[in-house]
């Protein structure tokens, strides 16, 4: 899926175990509920924007 979003200029997501359930169930409930999985999605990329942020950010200190 990673590759997909990637090819189509999609922000990536990984699912977090800890919202593994969250995801199973969009999944599932997919047919009656679109939007439970979408919103979950959502929320996975937004965490995967933040992550990506913070590693952008980070400065290696010099030693003097």
């Amino acid at each position: 899926m990673l590759k997909e979003c990637l090819k189509n200029n999609i922000m990536p997501f990984i699912v977090l175990d800890t919202d593994k359930t969250y995801y199973m169930r969009g999944l599932k409930e997919y047919e009656n509920d679109k939007m439970f999985l979408i919103d979950t999605i959502k929320h996975e990329q937004d965490l995967y924007e933040l992550i990506c942020e913070d590693l952008l950010n980070f400065e290696i200190e010099e030693d003097n």
